[in-house]
């Protein structure tokens, strides 16, 4: 039997030391939902092809706003369904109760709800690369997330994106706000729900915490 610790929120991708680490002392591989390698997908994928025939997956969260462990369901019944030869048994271990086992009848990846763009103003991206996570993204996230919620603001009205490095690094923990063309540096919680409140509310961009913008040449 194999197992797979795979993490499931973006916190676990900048933990993938840690996720390793606690992997190899219960003999285990690790995967990820979202944002590094390897994916569910390509590590059931791998396990197969190495001749698994029970593979028990894990959810592991150590960061806020995880996606629901029905995803994880999600995820490997499409990955069951769609396999062509040998198909081990999956299983997904549940807080508190015994594994269940993936069927292929479980819910598929497309939804009537998603099918269109939300009809969001203004897009938050969230610098997730190394130097910002280490100056406190996650907390910035949570704070940003909890002031829009105070708003009742959801997708449809502000899409919060995760990205990787979008520089300037000296200046991380960094979020920058489109289609406004504004971006923040030193942002930490307090400062994120301002920005939620002046400039996604009131339309005032904070000024104390906004960064110079230089733009290269027009193209023509």
């Amino acid at each position: 039997m194999s197992t797979v610790l795979v993490g499931m929120s973006v916190d676990d991708a900048d933990r993938r030391d840690d996720l390793l680490a606690q992997a190899a002392g219960l003999g285990a591989t690790v995967a990820f939902l979202q944002l590094a390698d390897p994916s569910l997908s390509a590590e059931l994928t791998r396990l197969a092809d190495a001749g698994a025939e029970t593979i028990t997956l894990v959810g592991v969260s150590t960061g806020p706003l995880a996606p629901a462990h029905s995803w994880l369901r999600r995820i490997a019944a499409y990955w069951w369904r769609e396999r062509a030869g040998h198909r081990p048994e999956i299983l997904v271990a549940t807080p508190g109760g015994e594994p269940r086992p993936i069927t292929g009848a479980e819910p598929g990846l497309t939804s009537a709800a998603w099918e269109e763009v939300t009809g969001h103003r203004h897009q938050v991206l969230l610098c997730r690369g190394p130097r910002c996570t280490a100056q406190g993204a996650t907390d910035n996230l949570r704070a940003l997330v909890l002031a829009l919620m105070e708003h009742g603001l959801g997708d449809d009205d502000v899409l919060v994106v995760h990205t990787a490095c979008q520089f300037p690094c000296n200046q991380a923990p960094v979020v920058s706000v489109q289609p406004d063309d504004v971006w923040y540096g030193g942002v930490d919680p307090d400062s994120a729900a301002e920005i939620v409140a002046e400039h996604l509310v009131a339309g005032r961009p904070v000024d104390t915490i906004r960064l110079p913008r230089t733009r290269g040449p027009e193209v023509r």
